[in-house]
């Protein structure tokens, strides 16, 4: 894979971890390479700040991330990116995420396996 489309890669997966992390908000980030082909994602929307962790082959990315309130979410997106001179490269990108985890739900509770009883009241006569 090229220098190109491996810096495509990253500047997506980060953008999708951001956009993860803000569901269907809107917001900014910025992502920093790791490692080729791992980006980590800082981002700010209305939902407060995120981080994340994305990867990306051209013009698809995936990524995790969590929020401040602990919320895990995954996403997945495509999109495009150009140089604009420095190093530094813009893009834009379209995505879907989904909750994966939340600590504040409330824990569902699990059914019976006992059979139920069923209470029978004596009859007494007058």
């Amino acid at each position: 894979m090229g220098s190109r489309a491996r810096r495509s890669g990253l500047w997506i997966a980060t953008a999708v971890a951001v956009a993860a992390l803000s569901g269907c908000a809107g917001g900014v980030g910025i992502g920093v390479p790791l490692v080729p082909g791992v980006s980590l994602g800082l981002g700010f929307s209305s939902g407060g700040p995120s981080v994340g962790l994305g990867t990306g082959v051209g013009p698809v990315g995936v990524g995790v991330g969590v929020n401040t309130g602990g919320q895990v979410y995954g996403g997945a997106g495509l999109g495009a990116s150009t140089g604009i001179g420095g190093g530094v490269r813009a893009g834009a990108g379209v995505g879907s995420s989904t909750l994966l985890y939340d600590p504040n739900a409330q824990a569902t509770p699990r059914p019976s396996l006992a059979p139920q009883q069923q209470q029978i009241e004596p009859q007494y006569a007058n």
